[in-house]
Parts: C-alpha cells; sequence; structure tokens
C-alpha cells in the first residue's frame, strides 16, 4: 500500500457493546460525525436489561448510522472500511453491531475491521477534529482505564501494541459508583449523580475501608461491603442518616475510590517509569478524578491526557480511529467473526 493509497481514508465506527447505540465516521484520522442514541428504558430497572437492551439498538442502528454518514458529509460508497465493537460487552447488543457490520462490508465490498472496547476507550487519546489542537500521547504512556465493568492499568507502546500491568481482581470502579449509589436511593446510573452530590459534600466526613492487593491490581468488593455494613449500622441509630448526609456519604465515597485508583497508578509510574499518563473510560468523566489527576501531576511531574467528556463514555468515534489504525496495518477480519462478550486484548 503506497502513501497515496492511505490518504482519504475514510472509517465508519459502530458501536453497540451495552446500552448505546453509536455510529461515527473518521477520515484520515479525523472525526467528522460521532452520533449516539441512548436507552432511558433501563432507569426504572436499575441497570442494563440485556433483552431490552439489544432490541433497542435493532431499532436505532439504521437511524443512527443514517445521522453520522449525513453529519459527516459522506455517501456510503466512499467509506473505506466498516469497523465495529466485537467485545466485550452484552452478546446480544454486540450481536447487533456486528451483523450490522458484516452485511455493510459484504454488500460493499469494503474491508470488515473488528474492534476492542477497551483498547478503542484508550485510543480515543488520539482522535484529532478539525480546526482544533490536539495534544497525544507519546509512547510509552501509561493509561488508567476505568469504566462500569472494567478497571485496568495499561502500558502503551504503540497504537496496537498495548500491556496489561493490572487489573481488578473482582468488581470495577464504575460498579462500585453505581452499586453504592442504589444502595442510597440513588437511580441508575448512579456514578454520575455521585459525582454532582460529592460537590457540595465533605470527602472527609466518613471513612470506608481500602483493600491491600499486592502490585498494580484493584479490588472494589470489599469497599462495597464496608458501605454497606456503614450504613447499616448508622441507619439503626438514626434511620434518616441517608437522607441527612446524601452529599457528605458521596463525597466520602468518591475520594475513597479516587484515592484507590489514584495510589496504583502512582505506584506504576514509579515502577515503569513512565510520566506520560492518561485516563479512558466512562469513569474518566468523574471530575474528581480528573481533579485528582492533575494535582498528582504537579507533584510528580506528569505530562497528562484527559479526554474530552464525550469521548470517556461508550462512543463510535474511539471505534472508528481504532478501525483506521488497523486499516494503516491492513488488520482485517472476515464474514466468519462473532461478537465475544468477553473478548480481551
Amino acid at each position: 500500500m503506497t502513501n497515496k493509497d492511505l490518504k482519504n481514508i475514510i472509517i465508519l465506527g459502530i458501536e453497540s457493546s451495552c446500552d448505546d447505540t453509536s455510529a461515527a465516521v473518521v477520515r484520515d484520522g479525523y472525526v467528522l460525525s460521532n452520533v449516539m442514541a441512548t436507552q432511558d428504558v433501563h432507569k426504572k430497572y436499575g441497570g442494563v436489561v440485556p433483552e431490552l437492551a439489544s432490541r433497542a439498538h435493532q431499532q436505532n442502528i439504521i437511524p443512527v448510522v443514517d445521522d453520522a454518514l449525513k453529519t459527516a458529509g459522506i455517501s456510503v460508497e466512499s467509506v473505506s472500511g466498516v469497523a465495529f465493537t466485537r467485545g466485550p460487552g452484552l452478546l446480544g447488543s454486540l450481536l447487533v453491531g456486528t451483523s450490522f457490520a458484516k452485511a455493510l462490508a459484504l454488500a460493499r465490498d469494503i474491508p470488515l475491521i473488528d474492534v476492542n472496547h477497551l483498547q478503542a476507550h484508550i485510543l480515543a487519546h488520539f482522535i484529532f477534529e478539525k480546526g482544533k489542537e490536539t495534544e497525544v500521547p507519546k509512547f510509552p504512556f501509561l493509561c488508567l482505564l476505568v469504566s462500569g465493568g472494567h478497571t485496568q492499568l495499561v502500558i502503551m507502546h504503540d497504537y496496537m501494541k498495548m500491556e496489561i500491568i493490572g487489573q481488578t481482581i473482582d468488581d470495577a470502579a464504575g460498579e462500585a459508583f453505581d452499586k453504592c449509589a442504589k444502595v442510597i436511593g440513588l437511580p441508575y446510573p448512579g456514578g454520575p449523580l455521585i459525582d454532582r452530590l460529592a460537590a457540595d459534600g465533605d470527602q472527609n466526613a466518613f471513612r470506608f475501608s481500602k483493600p491491600r492487593i499486592p502490585n498494580f491490581d484493584y479490588s472494589f468488593s470489599g469497599l462495597k461491603t464496608s458501605f454497606l455494613y456503614f450504613l447499616r449500622d448508622e441507619i439503626k441509630k438514626n434511620p434518616d442518616f441517608i437522607l441527612e448526609n446524601k452529599n457528605n456519604l458521596a463525597a466520602s465515597l468518591q475520594k475513597t475510590i479516587i484515592d484507590i485508583l489514584m495510589q496504583k497508578l502512582i505506584l506504576a509510574s514509579e515502577k515503569t517509569g513512565i510520566r506520560e499518563i492518561g485516563i479512558a473510560g466512562g469513569v474518566s468523566a468523574n471530575s474528581g478524578l480528573r481533579k485528582a489527576l492533575i494535582g498528582e501531576a504537579e507533584k510528580y511531574g506528569w505530562k497528562v491526557h484527559i479526554p474530552e467528556f464525550m469521548l470517556t463514555t461508550d462512543n463510535a468515534a474511539m471505534i472508528a480511529i481504532n478501525g483506521y489504525y488497523k486499516f494503516l496495518k491492513g488488520e482485517f477480519t472476515d464474514q466468519s467473526v462473532a461478537p465475544d462478550a468477553r473478548w480481551k486484548f
């Protein structure tokens, strides 16, 4: 493939790993559109219902893709390749995006590119926008990947070469946020609501247990148990304890989770000597975590990279940019590909 062939590469990205249907168009590394359809139906159930999610994806995917192409000013005939989330995620949801991408690639006779959802979260750091300056991380860089289902420390050696050096041995940070939020009566998703309540609370009001896990691995199951037992004991003394202390509970919980995350990130930076630091995933939108990262950067001489809010949640722009770099390397898949709910990179 010549340099001329590597210009004007247009990738259509499809994301359907959970409860958001998204499509995006990236041309030569620049995002032209990033369209998303959310599913409000899950709120009344306190979490994502897989069967409802897959049905909603089926309803949303064609309008979302059509909107993404129109917003980008691109015809489907101009698309160089189609990238899709193969996993990890909810199998029924993944199946919708995978099937659509396979059909489009077959109909248009264009390359089909399978993308790992977690890898894509990290590559969101390399998305460019026209008319906007974007400073991307230099390799190698250390990334804290925090989402509803995953918490990992990853060394990025190159766009396609990533090394996991630490991960949660049980629950993820986002899961801890959401489940603790549910305990104090907050609707799903609870993480963003904890962040808002914490802004008006005292983060040192209450103390919760922190795990002692060796090396760079994480654990959040003990924190959830500590939080639950603490509330149980306090409610016995005062039935209105949660109502009277909701802001302080949110602030103290958030500080505990962030302290756990930052402790291992600091340790990893010290052990590896890497000072280029990034965060990715849905929990990276948390204002407390962003503030903590900037604060530690000044202390340890880090160069930090924080993606825009719209690029932290599940979105197709990150799938498309991952697909773009795989396209450059000629890493395509074929029509036999199937979604993988537990696909590891």
